[in-house]
Protein backbone atom coordinates (compact mmCIF):
# COMPACT_ATOMS: atom_id res chain seq x y z
CA UNK A 1 0.00 0.00 0.00
CA UNK A 2 1.58 3.57 -1.17
CA UNK A 3 1.73 5.93 1.47
CA UNK A 4 -1.48 8.70 1.72
CA UNK A 5 -0.78 12.35 0.15
CA UNK A 6 -1.52 15.22 2.44
CA UNK A 7 -3.83 18.01 0.67
CA UNK A 8 -1.51 21.17 0.05
CA UNK A 9 -3.78 23.36 0.51
CA UNK A 10 -4.89 21.76 4.39
CA UNK A 11 -1.00 21.01 4.92
CA UNK A 12 -0.63 25.57 4.41
CA UNK A 13 -4.26 26.47 6.50
CA UNK A 14 -3.79 23.76 9.28
CA UNK A 15 -1.93 22.94 12.40
CA UNK A 16 -2.37 20.16 14.65
CA UNK A 17 -1.78 21.07 18.25
CA UNK A 18 0.13 18.69 20.86
CA UNK A 19 -3.40 17.89 22.30
CA UNK A 20 -5.10 17.00 18.67
CA UNK A 21 -7.33 20.19 18.30
CA UNK A 22 -6.86 21.78 14.59
CA UNK A 23 -6.00 25.50 14.68
CA UNK A 24 -6.62 27.92 12.14
CA UNK A 25 -6.35 31.45 11.07
CA UNK A 26 -9.24 33.76 10.83
CA UNK A 27 -10.56 34.74 7.55
CA UNK A 28 -11.35 38.28 6.09
CA UNK A 29 -7.48 39.85 7.15
CA UNK A 30 -6.00 40.10 3.74
CA UNK A 31 -7.54 42.74 1.52
CA UNK A 32 -10.19 45.73 2.22
CA UNK A 33 -8.93 46.72 5.65
CA UNK A 34 -9.69 50.16 5.30
CA UNK A 35 -13.33 49.93 6.10
CA UNK A 36 -13.01 47.76 8.63
CA UNK A 37 -12.76 48.88 11.94
CA UNK A 38 -9.52 48.70 14.20
CA UNK A 39 -11.35 46.71 16.56
CA UNK A 40 -12.77 43.98 13.59
CA UNK A 41 -8.69 43.63 12.26
CA UNK A 42 -7.58 43.07 16.21
CA UNK A 43 -10.18 40.45 17.05
CA UNK A 44 -9.36 38.72 13.98
CA UNK A 45 -5.62 38.54 14.69
CA UNK A 46 -4.10 34.94 16.39
CA UNK A 47 -5.78 31.57 15.87
CA UNK A 48 -8.63 29.59 16.68
CA UNK A 49 -10.03 26.31 16.53
CA UNK A 50 -11.49 24.70 13.39
CA UNK A 51 -15.35 23.73 14.57
CA UNK A 52 -16.39 20.44 15.44
CA UNK A 53 -18.57 19.47 12.51
CA UNK A 54 -15.42 19.90 10.29
CA UNK A 55 -12.87 18.54 11.94
CA UNK A 56 -13.65 14.79 10.63
CA UNK A 57 -12.77 16.55 7.24
CA UNK A 58 -9.86 18.27 7.97
CA UNK A 59 -8.54 14.82 9.51
CA UNK A 60 -8.97 12.88 6.38
CA UNK A 61 -7.12 15.71 4.39
CA UNK A 62 -4.20 15.45 7.14
CA UNK A 63 -3.96 11.60 7.36
CA UNK A 64 -0.19 12.15 9.39
CA UNK A 65 -0.66 15.52 11.65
Amino acid sequence: MPKMKTKSGAKKRFKVSASGRIKRGAAFRRHILTKKSTKRKRQLRGVTGVHGSDTRSVRTMLPYA
